[in-house]
């Protein structure tokens, strides 16, 4: 070893440090890839990415191997930085030859690769794929002894090495990735994806049209008075009830009955004859899953019954959907029959009007947790029928009763929201 060139000595050190930069980023790159864009580019082709993949799927067999060659190259410069020292100082180098050695490795060999490979994993990772692959065909017998101990210890502490973590995100986690795409992704898509994460959370009984609400035909009116209202009607697909809307039939395509009327053959047994029977679904059904029972059973309408079986509401394909891309309408919200904006800068809200369709479309701070109208956030807040003319402050934004009708809020005057008053330092 005395033969040896201290140049020859001090460049083999450089070597064992550089090597030992690659072990320490390539680990930290490898183990902070993004999962989902790895395996877009490994079924792409990208031969980097698929080596990364193999690898990661036994990731102890990876972290046996870095390991392995991170300790092996450290203990073999800390062994050359002796040498050196004792050729340039004696025994009395020796001591600062490691301080020395240990601030170089934690500079050059640690912090800095590996925050670099944290900034940009892929620019490391997928070249340390292809060296890893090769290493590790090299090095198999002794990795996989490595492995076995290393295994064995972990089933000691009740921890299976078989037992490959997943990486899938959960609804919460995706929302996070979907927050923090930014610029990536329009902020019209975010709000239609975080809408789809949203389904889950809502029940058809939050955007049902309520049973009051309801429009259709009742097959005890007159043949004209049907024809007339037919006529009038802006929907694809009429209800048909006899005698009340609890005596439901079914639903029929308007096109349909406009044709038969038409043709002179529109009879009452004729509507009675196309109807298609009627399509429930329980008040407390989550919109994903109602979305897909549409799929299923080729619906774009149902009714929907509470419990007992009785009648609450009615919701169409054209309500789901609304929840993810928004209003079909092309008119602003303001032109709605349910909000109408007055010169003052108050809004008439009707008291039927739906909270969520407000929240949506108004863009008001309102609860969607508890009652499904107006009047209902109004009678809770109230604990009470309210008279007309009382005020009360909902959710910071005042309300007036205008009008009550029976037991029920049918006109409000909504207020713009109150700003409070915020304590500021003394």
């Amino acid at each position: 070893m005395d033969d040896i060139p201290l140049a020859a000595l001090f460049a083999a050190l450089v070597l064992l440090l550089a090597l030992s930069a690659f072990f320490s980023g390539s680990e930290t790159a490898l183990m902070t890839l993004n999962r989902y864009r790895m395996k877009r580019l490994a079924d792409a082709g990208h031969g980097g990415a698929r080596k990364a993949e193999r690898l990661l799927s036994r990731p102890d067999r990876l972290i046996g191997l870095i390991l392995l060659g991170n300790n092996f190259v450290n203990i073999l410069a800390s062994s050359l930085a002796t040498i050196i020292a004792l050729r340039l100082g004696g025994e009395a180098a020796i001591a600062a030859a490691a301080g020395i050695l240990t601030f170089v490795v934690l500079i050059f060999s640690e912090v800095a690769p590996k925050t670099l490979a944290a900034l940009h994993p892929e620019k490391l990772a997928f070249p340390a794929a292809h060296v890893y692959s090769l290493l590790l065909k090299l090095t198999w017998p002794l990795v996989r002894v490595v492995n076995l101990l290393a295994n064995q210890v972990l089933r000691l502490l009740g921890v299976s090495p078989d037992e490959i973590a997943e990486h899938g995100l959960d609804s919460e986690e995706l929302r996070a990735a979907v927050h923090e795409a930014g610029a990536l992704i329009p902020r019209r898509h975010q709000r239609m994806l975080l809408a789809v994460l949203d389904l889950e959370k809502i029940r058809v009984e939050d955007i049902m049209v309520p049973r009051n609400e309801i429009d259709g035909i009742d097959l005890d009116d007159p043949l004209d008075d049907i024809i007339q209202q037919l006529r009038d009607m802006p929907y694809t697909r009429v209800l048909v009830f006899e005698g009340g809307i609890d005596r439901i039939i079914g639903f029929v395509h308007a096109r349909k009955l406009m044709q038969a009327a038409v043709n002179q053959e529109l009879e009452k047994e004729t509507i009675r004859e196309l109807c298609r029977p009627p399509y429930y679904v329980p008040a407390a059904t989550p919109l994903n899953q109602q979305l897909l029972e549409f799929q299923r059973t080729r619906r774009r309408i149902a009714l929907v019954v509470d419990e007992y079986g009785d009648l609450l509401g009615l919701i169409t394909m054209a309500d789901l959907l609304g929840e993810i891309v928004g209003e079909f309408a092309t008119e602003p919200v303001p032109n709605d029959r349910d909000v109408q904006p007055q010169d003052d800068g108050t809004w008439l809200v009707n008291g039927g009007a739906n909270v969520r369709e407000l929240v949506r479309s108004m863009h008001w701070n309102l609860p969607t947790d508890g009652p499904k109208t107006l009047n209902g956030l109004i009678l809770e807040q109230l604990e009470a029928l309210p008279n007309t003319g009382t005020s009360i402050l909902l959710n910071d934004y005042p309300v007036d009763i205008v009008q009550t009708q029976g037991n029920a809020v049918k006109l409000a005057r909504v207020h713009p929201r109150v700003e409070r008053n915020r304590p500021t330092d003394a």
